[in-house]
């Protein structure tokens, strides 16, 4: 399993985030202002976009891992590996939809939910978003926080 940083020609990566957020001016509003990471086993298994928004605060933008290969520690592996680039983060947020199994997933990777913004998906969206066969209208930020050492 190899990770690397993506810097040019991100576009090309547009397929695998678009399964996380299915607008494509949505992603082009944070995918050339953050940095895109790729994780390659075999192939392309899984893409991240991550954001600094302040001094030790970052923001996952988009988690994206191929249908045949979710539940196989992927999305986890991203996570953790900015989590260890990132050593001056001391808070990452996530903005998600109110489905369980993105609510889970994000909990089982050491996030508790923070704050919601009402009607995100709807106000945000030209047409409706559906997860797990529910439409999405809140946004879920959960946020994960660490100390570092002084």
């Amino acid at each position: 399993m190899n990770i690397k940083q993506i810097v040019d020609h991100k576009k090309e990566y547009i397929d695998l985030l678009l399964l996380a957020d299915e607008q494509e001016d949505m992603i082009d509003s944070y995918l050339e202002r953050g940095d895109l990471f790729v994780l390659d086993d075999d192939g392309v298994k899984a893409e991240c976009v991550i954001t600094k928004e302040g001094d030790g605060v970052y923001e996952l933008k988009n988690i994206a891992v191929s249908p045949d290969d979710q539940r196989k520690g992927y999305g986890k592996s991203l996570i953790e590996y900015l989590f260890s680039l990132f050593t001056d983060c001391t808070t990452m947020f996530v903005g998600t939809g109110d489905v369980p199994s993105s609510l889970t997933f994000y909990k089982k990777c050491g996030f508790t939910e923070s704050h919601r913004i009402k009607n995100f998906f709807t106000d945000h969206y030209d047409h409706p978003i559906f997860e797990d066969g529910r439409q999405l209208v809140d946004m879920v930020y959960l946020k994960r926080e660490r100390e570092l050492p002084e």
